[in-house]
Order: structure tokens, then C-alpha cells, then sequence
């Protein structure tokens, strides 16, 4: 796949009066054009600085940024205002301009770039069509809810037809209904124009909502990469455990050592297989974590099971979830 985006050995470092932070150490990564990727992090990992550099409002310290092939370093500050109509950007609280109508709002952007008010007026017609909101061009933002600021957000930054949408915590502040219409809206989008999009996020069922890229930053290094399928089956670091596990880390109340965690992803969701499992094995286990979904009738999602201590019986558990087609993977230090 042809890569829109590509992040090679940058690092950011921020210097105060009393401190020096290394926010970004030595990152690469490439972003393949129409992509939805991912980056994960917890709180102060680095991955706010890191989306700011892909469109120079935060410069690196070192390293290169190419967007197409073009290396936003070398660009002179007229260059740098041109690409970055091309690299639209929403936030966790919208952003939007609480004197100006909805109309209003979307036609900004086309105003700064010098287009006539009848055609700005068109276009953002066009874009509420698309976010779903034409009955609300004319209210205004303390009249709309969480959900529409943030339709209303992507529709502004959509004005200017952008090659690539950063989203920072585009969905943090809102309520898990709202946060899943936004998503499947920006889903759409995708699909439809084709724009690759860059999710900022603490969240992982936001990147496995919609994302078929992830990249996972910890203390400002690139700890893991790849397809969405492969980091949520077989996470191999530390930190990507943990965001996959969703902080199911030490639970000391527990006296079994041998956890397995085992991924659905072909099963049918009216087949109990661990209710099976235990009849067939006649013996019982700990569910530690589940984090399941019915899509199309098929299960997707994970579970910690905690197995008994008796290692024939743990087997034969390991085995019967293999042969219908489960993802098993032995963990280890799950419980303390």
C-alpha cells in the first residue's frame, strides 16, 4: 500500500526553565493512504505532540515528515499554509466560533482561503448533508449538543475537500452512544472520499470500532505497530498489553496462576462455547475479563479465563478452544 503519510525517526523535545521532556523519541511510522489508523496511548504518552507534528503546528526537534512523498521541513511558511488545507483537524471540544451560526461556522475556513460567500454557502449546505445536520444550518452552538458541535466540526474541517483529518480525542468528551454515531460517521467518510483519517485516542474500542491501522505510544516511544487484527490478537509489549487487556492487570484476590486470554473472531455469537467447554471438561473457570459484541451474528471480542491448577484439565480446556477456532494465548503475572 502506498504510504500518505510518513513519519521517519522524529523526536520532540520540549525545554522549560527548570526542566527538559522528551515527548517523542525517534518515531517511525508509516500511515497508508485511505487508512483509519489509530494511536493509542495513555495520558501523556506522546501521541497529542506526535498528530501536531504531522501538520507542522508542532515543529519536531529532528527527524522528517513526508505527506505525499513531500517533506513539510523544506516548506517556506506559504508552502506550509497551502499543504496544511490539505490536513484538516478536529478536537475533543469542537472548537467552534459561539457567535457564528452553524452556516457560519463551516463557510470560516472557505472565507480565509478567499472563496465568494454564495459559493462558501453551497458548499456548506453540501457538508451538513453529509453530517447529517441541514435542519440546524442556522442555530447556533450553545443550541446544539455534544454530538452535533462535533458533526458541525467535522463538517468545517471537511470544507476545504482534505486529503487527511486528524482527530485528537475527537470523541472523549461525549457519551458512548453519541461517541459510536461519530465514529460510524467518520467510518462513512472514509469509505465514501476516501480521506485517511488519524484517530488520537486512550481508548481501545475506539480503535477497534473503526480502525484498520494501530500504532500504540508509550513514554514518547513507538512500542508497537500494525493492523488492528494483529496488535488486538497477539499484542507483544507491555503497553500494548495493557491497553488491550484494558488495565486487567494484578488481581491479587486470586489463587490460580494459569490465565489464558483467548480472542473471538469467526465464532457464532448463539454458540456458549465456554458454558460448553466446562460441561465437556467437568470443571469450572474464572472469568477475569470479557469484552465481547455481536456483529452479523458472529462474536468478536476477548476474555481472561483463569484455568484450574490441575494441568490435564487446563489442557484439555486449551485444546477444546482450539479446535473451534479461538485465538488462545497463555498470559503471564495476569493475576498476583
Amino acid at each position: 500500500m502506498e504510504a500518505m503519510i510518513q513519519i521517519k525517526d522524529v523526536t520532540k523535545t520540549f525545554i522549560g526553565r527548570d526542566n527538559t521532556v522528551e515527548a517523542l523519541k525517534g518515531i517511525n511510522l508509516d500511515i497508508e493512504k485511505g487508512a483509519i489508523c489509530g494511536i493509542i496511548g495513555m495520558s501523556g504518552a506522546g501521541k497529542s505532540t506526535l498528530v501536531r507534528c504531522l501538520n507542522f503546528l508542532e515543529k519536531p526537534t529532528s527527524g522528517t515528515v513526508l505527506v505525499e512523498g513531500r517533506d513539510l521541513r523544506t516548506m517556506n511558511d506559504a508552502q506550509l499554509r497551502k499543504t496544511r488545507t490539505e490536513i484538516a483537524m478536529i478536537f475533543q471540544h469542537f472548537n467552534l466560533l459561539m457567535q457564528r451560526n452553524v452556516v457560519d461556522n463551516i463557510c470560516f475556513p472557505l472565507e480565509i482561503v478567499g472563496m465568494k460567500r454564495r459559493e462558501a454557502k453551497k458548499r456548506a449546505a453540501e457538508l451538513l448533508e453529509i453530517v447529517g445536520l441541514s435542519d440546524k444550518a442556522k442555530a447556533y452552538p450553545a443550541q446544539l449538543s455534544g454530538g452535533q458541535k462535533q458533526r458541525v466540526a467535522i463538517a468545517r474541517a471537511l470544507a476545504n475537500n482534505p486529503k487527511i483529518l486528524l482527530c485528537d480525542e475527537a470523541t472523549s468528551a461525549l457519551d458512548p452512544t453519541t461517541t459510536k454515531s461519530i465514529l460510524a460517521l467518520l467510518k462513512e467518510i472514509n469509505e465514501k472520499y476516501g480521506i485517511t483519517i488519524v484517530i488520537i485516542t486512550h481508548e481501545m474500542t475506539v480503535v477497534q470500532e473503526i480502525c484498520n491501522q494501530v500504532a500504540i505510544i508509550d513514554n514518547g516511544n513507538l512500542v508497537e505497530s500494525g493492523s488492528v487484527e494483529e496488535v488486538f490478537s497477539r499484542p507483544k509489549t507491555k503497553a500494548a498489553q495493557k491497553l488491550v487487556f484494558q488495565g486487567g492487570g494484578s488481581t491479587e484476590v486470586m489463587r490460580g496462576k494459569r490465565c489464558v486470554r483467548i480472542v473471538f473472531r469467526e465464532n457464532s455469537s448463539f454458540e456458549p462455547v465456554i458454558g460448553n467447554m466446562v460441561l465437556a471438561c467437568k470443571a469450572p473457570v474464572n472469568i477475569l475479563l470479557a469484552d465481547t459484541k455481536d456483529i452479523g451474528g458472529i462474536a468478536h471480542g476477548q476474555m481472561v479465563l483463569q484455568l484450574p491448577e490441575d494441568g490435564v484439565t487446563a489442557e484439555k480446556m486449551i485444546h477444546y478452544l482450539k479446535e473451534r477456532n479461538l485465538t488462545v494465548e497463555e498470559l503471564t503475572d495476569y493475576v498476583g
